[in-house]
């Protein structure tokens, strides 16, 4: 029952697809009612007691479009998945671009979970999980921005972990090896980068979004109490090799 979510709220963003999709059916499955975050239309996701569409690259809205969704509903974990990526040289990276790589992916996921944070310290707890990446330890190539953005997103995850820990709120991160979203789509589509990466992986493929669900709700019920700042890999061993 330690990983049962009955009776708690989840707010995951990026919903619509991939790894936050996944994640939200997930929660949903494991108890959780859900207030799902992200752009378009959400109604086929899962069920959900609120849905907002927003733009997350505007870090300014997060606030008025979540507040009126926080102040009806007790938001117990928050699942920061929304995430966007750039692909090319960095000496040709527009600084627009680079801004919006980090607005979305940081700026955003610091203004979320100041919100659900203080709302979870006043509640006497809850649970924020992170969607990182393995470019959160490693320089990758041609994604500059991203990579950036989930260094940093792993330390405000420790940073967060640091100060909520007394109030009971554990705040850790999940940093996903190469999955099968649309972010990937550009290299699994690529002939010569494709065959390399999945030659690497010691599990010998890549990885669904359905691989991020177990440690997810690990991270979001009373299984990982004891467990804050902490990012769990799940890469199918690429860093391991």
């Amino acid at each position: 029952m330690s990983f049962s979510l009955a009776g708690k709220t989840a707010l995951v963003t990026g919903a619509r697809t991939g790894i936050g999709r996944a994640i939200a059916k997930g929660l949903h499955e494991a108890g959780a009612q859900l207030v799902l975050v992200g752009r378009g239309d959400l109604s086929d996701v899962a069920p959900a007691v609120a849905t907002v569409s927003i733009d997350l690259s505007a870090p300014q809205d997060v606030e008025p479009a979540l507040a009126p969704i926080l102040a009806e509903h007790r938001v117990d974990v928050l699942v920061n998945n929304a995430g966007t990526i750039h692909r090319g040289a960095a000496v040709d990276v527009a600084l627009s671009d680079w801004q919006r790589i980090m607005a979305v992916n940081l700026d955003s996921a610091f203004e979320i979970s100041k919100l659900c944070g203080r709302q979870m310290i006043a509640n006497g707890g809850g649970k924020v999980v992170n969607i990182a990446s393995m470019l959160s330890f490693q320089g990758g190539i041609l994604v500059s921005a991203y990579t950036a953005s989930k260094h940093a997103l792993v330390g405000m995850t420790k940073l967060l972990a640091n100060e909520w820990a007394e109030s009971n709120v554990q705040v850790n991160a999940i940093a996903p090896g190469y999955i099968a979203t649309d972010n990937t789509a550009p290299l699994r589509a690529d002939p010569n980068r494709e065959p390399a990466i999945r030659g690497r992986i010691p599990a010998g493929r890549w990885g669904t979004p359905e691989d991020l669900v177990g440690p997810a709700v690990f991270l979001s019920s009373a299984a990982s109490d004891y467990v804050t700042g902490h990012v769990l890999v799940v890469d199918g061993g690429w860093l391991a090799r």
